[in-house]
């Protein structure tokens, strides 16, 4: 059975020790961009046979088993996902320590998990769910693909007073649980109305003064928005 990689942006946090950190190895109900969705509780059988042997996955650089550059001191399921807590040995491998800078200036900001699917289904939009999973190993890369990552993008774009592009927003719905068709008829029905009002000369932000009542303005559409069948 060929081992797969899924990839999950992850919010870092730095402890007090050089080279210590901790995230989320994966998030629990998100779609990556190639249809697999990883289910609460794939993790268990997984880990509980790591920790019986008392040896997690290894810590790896962009998945390649040639360097390895820290270990995983701590990993767990939680109901947001799978948390990991690792240490980089930044005063030994030269890569590592690299790494270590890359995490602090936020270049590098995904984590992607290598594994085996052992037990899944299609749901009736054709994701794959995949409910076991054995985890082979977990790394820091540089690209997350997870389309999760996407979320945060229209987090920022809303912040700084800019609408979404209707292809943006349609992800962002599909990742806060609208179904596809439900997404795509929300777009359609009513979200382009809310494009920007200056789009006639080019630009993609808003006029300075609009930006604060198109805020309002979408504000209002998403507060109103509560996934239901169709």
């Amino acid at each position: 059975m060929t081992a797969l990689t899924l990839d999950t942006p992850f919010e870092l946090k730095f402890a007090s020790e050089t080279g210590v950190f901790e995230g989320y190895a994966s998030v629990f109900g998100v779609t990556d961009a190639t249809g697999d969705r990883i289910e609460k509780g794939a993790f268990a059988r997984s880990l509980e046979g790591a920790l019986t042997m008392g040896q997690l996955p290894p810590l790896l650089w962009q998945h390649d088993p040639r360097q390895p550059i820290g270990a995983w001191r701590e990993m767990w399921e939680d109901a947001h996902g799978l948390y990991v807590k690792g240490e980089l040995f930044v005063s030994d491998i030269i890569r590592a320590r690299e790494a270590y800078r890359l995490l602090q200036e936020k270049v590098v900001t995904g984590l992607s998990i290598g594994y085996r699917a052992l037990k899944s289904h299609r749901d009736a939009e054709g994701i794959r769910v995949l409910t076991e999973i054995e985890l082979i190993e977990v790394s820091m890369v540089t690209f997350p693909a997870n389309d999760h990552a996407r979320i945060n993008r229209v987090k920022s774009q809303l912040m700084e007073g800019r609408v979404p592009t209707p292809r943006e927003f349609e992800t962002f719905l599909r990742d806060a649980g609208f179904s596809r068709r439900q997404a795509k008829g929300l777009v359609a029905d009513g979200y382009k109305s809310l494009a920007p009002r200056d789009a006639a000369a080019g630009k993609d932000t808003f006029a300075a003064g609009d930006d604060a009542q198109a805020l309002r303005d979408l504000s209002a559409v998403l507060l109103s928005l509560t996934p239901r069948p169709l």
